[in-house]
């Protein structure tokens, strides 16, 4: 009897755990952020806390352990992993490039605005926890998403500076391309501020949730993902920032189709 209350409040805690180590992600990934040279380690710590985000959620459906604190805990996480973390990272780029645009180097003060993401973040994930339209779907574009643009960022600008190239299609033009666009720092400037409104705006975005695997039910989805797989496929890493683009365009269409 012992046992299987035991083994009841381990399974019940299992989720918890997960997100703890989302949050731990978070924390290292700004413990690195100040303690390397290179942005790739913070950005990679971010990626594996999105796949912790993930983890928790499914977990906590397969092994039924919901609970109020596993709420609040996740959102806590995120806070750290999806808002702190990446704004700090989008800083750190923006002090590198600034010295370079001559607005930027006039009034160095403008790269700290992408920190707007941050508090904008906190903002979002506490409506999240209160919001009863968020069950199946996102209203404003999740924190986890808008962490992946700005953590391929220091990858990209790693991969082209290293003209390292891992697979799909080489054109080389396009990719060299696509990084100066990203990297331009009034690029990530107006990015920073266009995705702090889009965190908290009342837009509907479709979520990755399935209570089935038919196409009728999931239409969006499927061709979200089988987007998704081409767009990697064909450019790799490159192709992130595409990706959420797609994401937040599909959620778009789709809200001006059912209107």
């Amino acid at each position: 009897m012992k046992l299987e209350i035991y083994l009841k409040m381990i399974k019940k805690h299992i989720p918890n755990s997960i997100t703890l180590l989302n949050l731990l992600c978070g924390i290292l990934s700004i413990y690195t952020l100040y303690n390397t040279e290179s942005l790739i380690l913070p950005s990679l710590f971010i990626l594996i806390g999105a796949l912790m985000d993930f983890c928790d959620g499914l977990f906590a459906r397969l092994l039924k352990a919901y609970s109020n604190i596993g709420k609040e805990l996740d959102s806590l996480a995120d806070v750290v992993t999806f808002g702190v973390a990446p704004s700090l990272i989008v800083v750190d780029l923006m002090q590198e490039f600034y010295r370079y645009t001559q607005f930027l180097s006039q009034y160095s003060f403008v790269v700290f605005i992408p920190l707007l993401m941050a508090l904008m973040s906190a903002y979002r994930l506490a409506k999240f926890n209160i919001d009863e339209r968020q069950t199946m779907g996102f209203i404003g574009v999740p924190t986890p998403a808008n962490a992946l643009i700005w953590l391929s960022l220091p990858i990209i600008y790693y991969l082209e500076t290293n003209s390292i190239h891992l697979w799909g299609i080489p054109f080389e033009s396009f990719y060299t391309t696509l990084t100066a666009i990203l990297l331009n720092p009034l690029v990530i400037l107006f990015g920073s501020i266009l995705m702090s409104f889009l965190l908290v705006a009342e837009l509907p975005l479709f979520a990755l949730k399935f209570k089935n695997l038919s196409w009728k039910d999931n239409k969006e989805k499927f061709v979200f993902l089988i987007l998704t797989i081409i767009l990697i496929f064909a450019f790799n890493l490159y192709a992130i920032p595409l990706v959420i683009f797609i994401y937040i365009l599909e959620s778009l269409i789709l809200n001006i189709i059912k209107k």
